[in-house]
């Protein structure tokens, strides 16, 4: 066992364990982080190791998959398990992504492939440096405060969703957010963010759904002057403008499978190519991705890769829909009121009983974003004494009553209306009422995204918008 320790003047107390069972590799290493102020402790075997870890507290572990005695996941299961504040690092081989996967499941923060890319490995220490110390004070404390405490409620799944967003956010393993449309996928991924020693980095959501085929590797990966017609200038594609950050992908389900395998490369290897250039980019960036969808019944039936999806689904994190969580509903309409009042100056309304008992029973198939959206129209049409439930304007057929006498009438398909059952006697509102029943239907089977609704129904988005408006449909 070799010590190398740091230059005194750097005032750097900061140490590291480093297993490897190549004297070079070892070398490197320590060479490489004492520059950095840290302190090395070294060993060639697991027995080694172990033997260190019992005499000494350590700031970071750098291990090797392969060792002599063992497995370096047999040690990454250890330090997690009785040394949960030191976070371990999988140094693999080049290629093995599996193992790589493997180390993050076992509690591994991330790992850095052979040959070491010096850059990618200073990059690491930094943020297990960040992880021990707490992480650095955030750039935009407002807006990381903001997107911590929106996550209101007290109920037992939001309990459970804050505990293992705790342990998720010291990670730099993929997350994988599954949730209904609505759920706040994307305030879920701010608040791992803002919790995770990368908080002082930017954050870049991207909805992969809205990004046209032809120009998705230009949007992800930038772009050369003159790589293509158009190509005016460099671009700096998603990945660059999220390093040293987090790049949230929305919608993943939605990437054709020609940019899947270019996603799964840039992950991988943790570079991006722009287009039109001759050499790859480093990319420092956590990834965390979510979608409305099964994705692994996608998998299942080809339409998603096997592999990326084996690489995205690291860590699973599902978020529950506003239906299992009724509890909170008090505390998330007071909030929502209180930010509406607060944008429009004006005083906040208080619900009316009625008001309360049919938000009580409603069934939010839009989650907190269709709450929001309710609770924004009844603010608009209330009266100054607050608003009752007629301002609510919930749709009938997904509202439950309290004490109910009849059955709710389901939708119909309006292909299967007969004209003579129709209540308008003028054709202008009989054909109002047939646009007005395959808008509302459109819109339940799209769960209300008016993108697809609008494809659905083959119109453009605004003339969609238009027919919303003109219906008063919401």
């Amino acid at each position: 066992m070799n010590t190398a320790h740091a230059n005194p003047a750097s005032g750097t107390t900061a140490n590291a364990l480093i297993v490897d069972d190549e004297r070079d590799i070892r070398e490197l290493l320590v060479l490489t982080l004492g520059r950095m102020g840290v302190k090395c402790d070294t060993a060639s075997s697991l027995h080694d190791a172990r033997a260190l870890l019992l005499r000494g507290q350590y700031a970071l572990c750098l291990t090797d998959m392969r060792l002599t005695d063992g497995s370096g996941i047999e040690l990454v299961r250890d330090i997690t398990r009785f040394h949960p504040n030191t976070p371990v690092a999988m140094i693999t081989a080049f290629g093995n992504q599996e193992a790589a996967v493997d180390a993050l499941k076992a509690g591994a923060f991330d790992f850095v492939s052979k040959p070491v890319d010096l850059a990618v490995l200073r990059g690491l220490v930094q943020h297990a440096l960040q992880l021990r110390s707490g992480g650095e004070p955030h750039k935009d404390e407002a807006r990381g405060s903001r997107a911590v405490a929106r996550l209101l409620g007290q109920s037992p799944p939001m309990a459970v969703l804050r505990a293992t967003l705790g342990k998720v956010a010291r990670s730099q393993a993929p997350v994988y957010i599954v949730g209904e449309s609505g759920v706040g996928k994307e305030l879920v991924a701010r608040t791992i963010h803002c919790e995770s020693p990368r908080a002082s980095g930017p954050f870049i959501p991207v909805n992969c759904g809205a990004i046209p085929t032809e120009l998705m590797e230009s949007e992800f990966f930038g772009h050369k002057k003159g790589a293509f017609t158009g190509a005016h200038a460099d671009k700096t594609g998603l990945f660059q403008a999220a390093n040293g950050g987090t790049l949230f992908l929305d919608e993943i389900a939605e990437l054709p499978m020609s940019m899947q395998v270019k996603l799964l490369r840039a992950i991988q290897e943790k570079s991006v190519r722009p287009v039109g250039a001759n050499a790859e980019v480093a990319v420092d960036v956590r990834i965390l991705s979510a979608t409305h969808k099964d994705l692994a019944a996608l998998t299942e039936e080809g339409r998603f890769r096997h592999d990326l999806y084996y690489r995205i689904n690291v860590i699973e994190l599902p978020v529950p829909p506003l239906r299992e969580r009724r509890e909170d509903l008090p505390a998330l309409i007071d909030a929502i009121l209180a930010r509406l009042a607060t944008a429009q100056g004006r005083s906040k309304p208080q619900l009316h009983v009625d008001a309360i008992e049919a938000l009580g029973h409603y069934t939010f198939p839009g989650n907190i974003r269709e709450l929001e959206n309710i609770l924004e129209r009844a603010f608009a049409l209330a009266d100054d004494d607050g608003i009752s439930a007629a301002d609510l304007r919930l749709p009938e057929v997904r509202q439950a009553p309290a004490a109910p006498t009849h059955a709710a009438p389901a939708a119909r398909d309006p292909r299967l209306i007969d004209p003579r059952e129709s209540a308008s006697s003028a054709l202008p509102e009989f054909i109002e009422e047939i646009e007005r029943k395959a808008i509302e239907v459109a819109l339940q089977d799209n769960r209300y995204n008016k993108t697809r609704t609008a494809a659905q129904l083959g119109i453009t988005f605004r003339a969609l918008r238009y027919k919303l408006k003109k219906l008063g449909i919401d």
